[in-house]
C-alpha cells in the first residue's frame, strides 16, 4: 500500500492542470523509490520500528519533487501523515490528528521565530508518544507556512540545536545549518529515544543521496560500510 507522501503526490498529480516536469523526468524511475530504474534502491530499504510519529505539512509541489526527503520518512516510519499546505484551506483531517489523545504534537521549528512561551527544548517525560509536525518546504516557504497556519498556533515549538551542518547534497542552501526534512526527522527520533530508527533514517538518506547522484552521473553508487551498517537493525 502506498505510504502517506506517495498518496499525497498522486492526489496532487490528479488535480494538476498541467504535468509537473522535474529535472530528468524523461528517465524511467522506480515508482517506489523515485530513483532511475538503473539505480533502484528498494532492495536496501530497512525495516524500522518507532514509537514516534510524524505529520508532514508539505508545500504545494514538494510531494512531486524526486529529491524530496519527506518521502524517506514515510518509507521508514509507519505512523507518518502527509498533508498539502494552502494558505486559504486546511485539510479537514489535519486538525483531528493534532487533537488526537493518542499523540503529543509538537511543531519543529527554530525557536527564534516563535513566542518564548511556546518554545521547548525537550519532550515531555510521560504521556502519549510525540507527533513531530514538520514543515516540508524551502526555507522562505516554511517561514510563511509557520506564520500563516492558524491550526498550528497552539502547538509547542521544539527548537533543535544541530551539532553538525547539513550533509544533504541534492538541493542548495545558502546556510549550512538548514537541515533537510529527513535530517530534522532523524534528530527528532534521537531526542525521543527512537535511536535505532534515527540511525536507520540517517543511513537511508545517505543511501538515497548516493544512488540519486550515481544515477545523475551514470556510475555505480558507492556506499561506505558505515552507511550499510546503519541500514541494519541494532544488535
Amino acid at each position: 500500500m502506498p505510504h502517506a507522501v506517495a498518496r499525497l503526490r498522486q492526489e496532487r498529480l490528479e488535480r494538476s492542470s498541467k504535468p509537473f516536469i522535474a529535472r530528468g523526468s524523461k528517465i524511467p524511475r522506480c515508482p517506489r523509490c523515485r530513483i532511475p530504474l538503473s539505480h533502484c534502491l528498494c532492495h536496501l530499504q530497512p525495516e524500522t520500528r518507532s514509537r514516534s510519529g510524524f505529520c508532514l505539512l508539505m508545500h504545494d509541489i514538494e510531494p512531486l519533487k524526486p529529491s524530496n526527503t519527506g518521502w524517506l520518512i514515510a518509507d521508514l516510519i509507519a505512523d507518518t501523515w502527509a498533508f498539502g499546505w494552502s494558505r486559504t484551506r486546511t485539510d479537514p483531517a489535519l486538525v483531528p490528528l493534532l487533537q488526537s489523545p493518542d499523540w503529543q504534537p509538537v511543531l519543529v521549528f527554530p525557536g527564534e521565530y516563535a513566542a518564548a512561551r511556546r518554545v521547548v527544548g525537550q519532550l515531555p517525560a510521560c504521556g502519549p508518544p510525540p507527533l513531530f509536525v514538520l514543515l516540508d518546504a524551502t526555507w522562505p516557504e516554511a517561514r510563511k507556512m509557520f506564520r500563516k497556519t492558524p491550526c498550528l498556533d497552539a502547538l509547542p515549538v521544539l527548537s533543535l540545536q544541530p551539532a553538525t551542518l547539513s550533509r544533504y547534497q541534492l538541493r542548495r542552501s545558502t546556510r549550512g545549518e538548514h537541515l533537510c526534512t529527513a535530517e530534522v526527522a532523524a534528530l527528532c527520533l534521537e531526542l525521543a529515544g527512537d535511536i535505532q530508527a534515527s540511525r536507520q533514517l540517517d543511513a537511508w538518506l545517505d543511501t538515497f543521496t548516493a544512488h540519486y547522484q550515481a544515477a545523475r552521473h551514470q556510475h555505480a553508487p558507492r556506499l561506505p560500510e558505515e552507511t550499510l551498517r546503519g541500514l541494519q537493525p541494532c544488535s
